[in-house]
This record gives C-alpha cells, structure tokens and sequence, in this order.
C-alpha cells in the first residue's frame, strides 16, 4: 500500500467520508418520530419519584 500515490489517499479519504456522512444523513432521516400529546407530556412531568437513599 504505500506505493499508491497521494492523490489515490486522498481520493479514498473522500470516498469513505462522503459515505460515513450520507450513511448518517440516511440514518437520522429514517425514523419517525410521533408527536407527544400534552396530555402525554403533563402526566410525565407529574410522575417524579422520590430516592430514598
């Protein structure tokens, strides 16, 4: 490998992080997220606990 010339490392430097960033674009894009209802959220912050340590 270290034969190849800089052009070919840099070329592949761009190759893998072009596709590590549209990996992660495609990743977060693909899940849906429902909306919380108030009704939701209110209960949640109702809900607090109380450690007893």
């Amino acid at each position: 490998m270290p034969q190849m010339a800089p052009i070919n490392w840099l070329i592949l430097f761009f190759v893998f992080s072009i596709t590590l960033v549209v990996f992660n674009i495609l990743n977060y894009f693909c899940f849906l997220y429902s909306p919380m209802n108030k009704s939701q959220h209110l209960n949640i912050k109702s809900n607090k606990l109380n450690w007893k340590w």
